[in-house]
């Protein structure tokens, strides 16, 4: 693969294809009946900490006849590629979204899996194999994207329509405040570095931005749309916690289970499950509501971006830790565990056998909207990088907008330049 060539998922439809998928008959490949899961080498799995990785991994674990050991945590980014690295590969698969697979695929450590969905994949279906230049890179299991949960309750109380747009929440969060039922009332995923990042690559598309110049590497996020992105985040980051630049959704959630958040974007993947901690309050947990993601500037596509989450097989392992990985990676997503009530609420699965939980629909919104899916440029984490890096002094309001913008394209040429896009 040419790594200045666009990675192109052919088999895999995001921006109409979610909605689509759940709402047509079962289609292709009829789900077997499941056998008992035996495998024969290694399996060694690193990906998120999310309660539906969780599963995943529970679900591998479950295969007899040697090991299989997961280290599902919030650094898995960071330790990922070095992990499949080695040789042999310390981990044999990566859970990652199209985000975190183009640094693998960048650094060739993932092997393609054709010849092993043909002979272990029956339960698979096709819109769940991630094709790359022709060649099945990975298998998705879940699809999500961030959109609003808010408090019904609170929004109810204080005659305040449900926000559509980023300018209605900003509205939304002066009139809590000034209510004086909620300090901090907008919650988000603010931690510098891959959080923030994504925060703003949602709101620069939502403003119409584009990240790269027209069909090359060249970076494009000193611009308008930029300025104005980092401008609507500085606006919601006053009515945060004030170490906002320290939470990430894990921390966003908490302050929403304990009654300090009443509006925030979040990852549908957390939505279902967010209120069910111990120690919630009746209020929150009958306030919680969702609704699709929301659009800024007068946009007409939300401020947001579709994932999709799956699993790869390391390259750096025998072809007997790769079955075996597959076929561990395979029963974790096996169709009988959507019997489990528990299990469906997780995520927006890509299992057959899934039955959309009330939960999904901010997801499924998403995609009814068009949302724009996470671009997967084999130079697309480098931008992500710098803007996490950078962003955080302008929150803090050490730097202009313009200064902030063009000190991330710096970043990026400088890591781009070294890895041969530019």
């Amino acid at each position: 693969m040419s790594n200045k060539s666009i990675i192109a998922v052919v088999c895999f439809v995001l921006a109409a294809g979610i909605f689509y998928y759940f709402s047509q008959d079962k289609m292709d490949i009829v789900a077997k009946k499941d056998a008992e899961c035996e495998i024969s080498a290694r399996v060694s799995i690193v990906g998120n900490e999310f309660p539906a990785i969780q599963t995943v991994g529970a679900g591998a674990k479950e295969c007899t006849g040697s090991e299989v050991t997961a280290n599902l945590t919030a650094d898995h980014q960071k330790i990922n590629v070095a992990g499949m690295s080695s040789e042999p590969a310390e981990y044999t698969s990566a859970i990652v979204a199209n985000t975190s697979i183009v640094a693998l695929l960048n650094d060739d450590l993932i092997r393609p899996l054709d010849d092993l969905v043909k002979k272990h994949g029956q339960n698979l279906k096709k819109n769940q194999l991630i094709t790359i230049d022709g060649k099945v890179m990975a298998v998705a299991f879940m699809a999500n994207a961030q959109h609003l949960v808010y408090r019904k309750d609170i929004l109810k109380k204080l005659n305040i329509d449900v926000p559509k747009t980023y300018e209605e929440m900003l509205d939304a969060a002066k009139k809590i405040r000034a209510s004086g039922l909620i300090k901090n009332p907008v919650g988000g995923a603010y931690k510098a570095g891959w959080n923030l990042a994504q925060e703003f690559n949602n709101m620069f598309i939502g403003y119409g931005g584009t990240h790269f110049k027209e069909n090359t590497a060249e970076p494009n996020v000193n611009s308008t749309a930029g300025v104005k992105a980092l401008e609507m985040m500085k606006s919601l980051s006053e009515y945060m916690n004030p170490d906002f630049l320290t939470h990430d959704s894990n921390a966003t959630n908490a302050e929403f289970r304990a009654g300090n958040v009443a509006i925030m974007n979040m990852w549908g993947s957390r939505a279902a499950t967010l209120v069910d901690a111990d120690g919630v309050s009746d209020e929150v947990k009958n306030g919680m509501d969702i609704a699709a993601p929301m659009t800024v500037g007068g946009g007409k596509i939300p401020a947001s971006t579709l994932f999709w989450d799956g699993w790869t097989v390391a390259k750096k392992i025998s072809d007997e830790e790769a079955e075996a990985t597959f076929i561990a990676m395979t029963n974790a997503i096996k169709p009988s565990i959507m019997e489990d009530e528990n299990i469906r609420k997780q995520a927006v699965w890509l299992i057959e056998g899934y039955k959309p939980t009330d939960a999904a629909r901010g997801v499924f919104a998403a995609s009814e909207m068009k949302t724009t899916p996470y671009p997967m440029l084999p130079y697309a984490g480098l931008m992500h990088s710098a803007i996490g890096k950078e962003i955080a002094d302008f929150m803090q309001g050490k730097e202009t907008a313009e200064k902030t913008l063009s000190d991330i394209e710096d970043a990026y040429r400088a890591s781009a330049k070294e890895k041969g896009f530019l």
